[in-house]
């Protein structure tokens, strides 16, 4: 079967922006061709700075011929009718459309739509110069007098197909001047002839020979390994770093590892700023010491050209330049260190965080406050806890931040310590911004706990006063991750807290019983904890059984209380006693419904005939009991024990007893031993949002 080789050859595209656009290619291109009924067998997309290439294997030589029968309107249906059915049949008049008379419906109009088959080549020559044009770039550009847009100017275009068991053709078609060919080129400067290819292997086995390697993942292979053998072969170690690694590997289509140093004395710098200077001013990697676990004064830069002074000159620039910038970043830091960070907090006053939420200051006082409050719920020093909030903000101010913002924090702890801040306090500065994604690790000394559960409590609390919440996919305050880095500190350091009593002390305009501004919040807290456990299998379905119940703000025992509760019901007691309550409910449902009113009282003993509903009733009365003193003392799976032996008394209810008697007290008695089931069970989950 055939095979298509497309290759969009240009001037060096952005890092950031070839692998996306390698996929936007093939979906856009393979898309086209389903659409007009041609089917492949695979496609993988490739892409170099300077080319964008996809190869679709095992494509049909062509689409089928179809036909399809359109029904449309009755025959004298209003003209509105006859038009719009026209137009999406394509006819040019009703003429053109077939009548078919059914018996029962009457006669109505039918159109024919036949499609003859086209070849491959074709559809792909029809789609290409639109897939091109309208190509999703996140910014183009146009060059001299042609209309394209790009991102960088297109030269020129492959496109061969034809199996491999023939010569392939070259679909031809033209956009913006370019035709479509046969021809490449290689590296800029080892290989910029153009030459002629055929077939994927041919074209990949060509660029190679020309100083290109066409796949993103074998470059990035061959940096990281590479570089890792010229560390070791120094007696160092690669510090990992994949955003830079793909980064690099979109900078060059031949890689070749080099190996460069700067002065020892720049070494004193905390670790973090020399790797943040060297990768943001010359994409190098920096290699560390195994012997300390500090950084050595080796960095490893990836050149796209195999010079042939064996890279001396590339190096020496690359120094040169790393030099200049650890001198600024030394400057920077010294000049840091002559202010404490007490000294800089006045600067926050002129910060805005939000023009509803106040300064940088306002927030300040807000934090130093609150994490007093709850420094003794996680067991901190409060003195300590309202330092380390009083001083974590205020690195935002010193030159190394305004420099690398994402030091904010590690360089607020670094100062602390030259400062002689208690250790407890510099952690918390640099921890409390914890945890920053789901893969980052959570704080777990008292003092920073309490800090970031200030900071981010307060940051919901605020945005959610100001009714500024994450809508939809929209979340630019990044809400969302600080409600789960809440849940995590909270469930990986095991916290008992209230949350609604938090809220409470956090913003006054959250406290009382009812409060819909404190409810909104909890729910989305819910929300988030779905998420969480739902990323550690848990059913959802069990979280709002959970919840439903009132006073669920306890986050860590929410979750005990799932996990008891998804370990009872995955018995043969717990899905069968699933089954019981949802009939159990179902009944007392379309009876309340019914009757216009809830089954409400306590059954009468008297009432109780059959020795299945007293063996029930006296089962309930027990299970009521033993629950509440296992719930007392947060015993979940005693709770759910006590549940297990209501299974058999239930069963055996709903196999003798017919609650809908004809003697309407004894039908009501039933129904209220009905809502006695309900009413037990409740105290543990409503079993009502469960599925099953």
């Amino acid at each position: 079967m055939p095979d298509l080789l497309l290759e969009l050859f240009s001037e060096e595209i952005p890092a950031r922006m070839q692998r996306r656009a390698a996929e936007d290619l093939k979906s856009l291109v393979t898309n086209a061709l389903v659409d007009q009924g041609v089917t492949y067998e695979g496609a993988k997309a490739f892409s170099t700075p300077r080319r964008l290439t996809l190869h679709i294997a095992g494509l049909t030589a062509g689409s089928k011929a179809t036909r399809e029968e359109r029904k449309g309107p009755r025959v004298g249906a209003p003209e509105k009718a006859l038009e719009g059915f026209l137009r999406g049949a394509g006819l040019a008049s009703i003429d053109e459309a077939q009548v078919v008379s059914d018996p029962k419906k009457g006669d109505f109009y039918v159109a024919v739509i036949e499609k003859p088959g086209r070849e491959t080549p074709d559809i792909i020559a029809e789609a290409m110069p639109g897939i091109i044009r309208s190509f999703p770039w996140p910014k183009s550009m146009r060059w001299g007098s042609g209309s394209l847009r790009w991102v960088r100017p297109l030269h020129s275009i492959v496109a061969s197909f034809g199996p491999e068991t023939e010569e392939p053709e070259v679909i031809s078609f033209e956009i913006d001047g370019i035709r479509s060919g046969n021809f490449t080129r290689g590296h800029r400067f080892h290989a910029p002839d153009a030459f002629e290819v055929r077939r994927l292997d041919d074209y990949a086995e060509k660029l190679e020979k020309a100083k290109v390697v066409l796949d993103p993942d074998r470059r990035k292979d061959i940096i990281a390994h590479d570089a890792r053998n010229r560390a070791m072969a120094l007696g160092l170690e690669l510090v990992e770093d994949e955003g830079l690694l793909e980064e690099v590997a979109g900078l060059v289509e031949w890689p070749v590892v080099l190996v460069g140093s700067f002065e020892e004395d720049f070494l004193k710098l905390p670790d973090e700023v020399i790797r943040l200077t060297i990768r943001a001013n010359q994409k190098c990697f920096v290699l560390r010491d195994p012997a300390t676990g500090r950084l050595s004064n080796r960095f490893v830069a990836v050149s796209n050209i195999e010079a042939p002074d064996a890279g001396a000159t590339i190096i020496a620039g690359n120094e040169k330049v790393i030099r200049a910038r650890l001198s600024d970043a030394r400057f920077f830091f010294e000049t840091d260190l002559n202010a404490s960070l007490e000294s800089r907090l006045p600067k926050l006053e002129n910060v805005v965080f939000h023009e509803k939420l106040g300064s940088q200051g306002d927030r300040i006082r807000r934090l130093e406050a609150l994490s007093r409050e709850i420094a003794p719920l996680v067991g901190a020093d409060a003195d300590k806890a309202a330092r380390a909030a009083k001083l974590a903000k205020a690195d935002l101010v010193t030159q190394m931040v305004f420099e690398f913002p994402e030091l904010q924090g590690q360089m607020g702890r670094t100062y602390a310590e030259a400062a002689g801040e208690d250790a407890s306090v510099a952690l918390a500065i640099e921890e409390h911004y914890k945890p920053q994604g789901p893969s980052d690790q959570v704080p777990s000394d008292p003092v920073a706990v309490s800090v970031a559960l200030a900071d981010k409590l307060d940051l919901l609390a605020g945005f959610w006063a100001i009714d500024e919440k994450p809508t939809g996919s929209k979340d630019p305050f990044a809400l969302r991750r600080a409600a789960l880095g809440v849940i995590r500190i909270v469930l990986e350091n095991g916290l008992r807290l209230r949350m609604g009593e938090l809220l409470a002390r956090v913003n006054p305009a959250m406290a009382g019983e009812a409060n819909a501004l404190a409810a909104d919040l909890l729910s989305f807290f819910g929300d988030r904890l779905k998420v969480h456990l739902r990323d550690e299998g848990a059913r959802h379905d069990l979280i709002d059984a959970v919840f439903a119940l009132e006073g669920q703000d306890d986050l860590l025992m929410v979750v005990k209380r799932v996990e008891a509760l998804g370990s009872f019901l995955a018995t043969d007691d717990g899905a069968n006693l699933l089954a019981g309550i949802k009939r159990a409910a179902n009944i007392l449902r379309a009876e309340e419904k019914k009757d216009g009113k809830p089954v409400e009282g306590a059954p009468q003993a008297d009432h109780l005939a059959e020795p299945a509903e007293i063996a029930l009733a006296a089962a309930i009365d027990t299970a009521r009991g033993e629950i509440r003193k296992a719930l007392a003392e947060e015993n979940f799976a005693g709770a759910m024990t006590a549940l297990a032996g209501l299974r058999a008394p239930v069963d055996t209810f709903f196999e003798d007893i017919l609650v809908n008697a004809d003697d309407p007290a004894l039908r009501m008695n039933r129904l209220r031993l009905l809502a006695e089931i309900r009413e037990a069970t409740r105290a543990v989950a409503d079993f009502s949002k469960i599925a099953g």
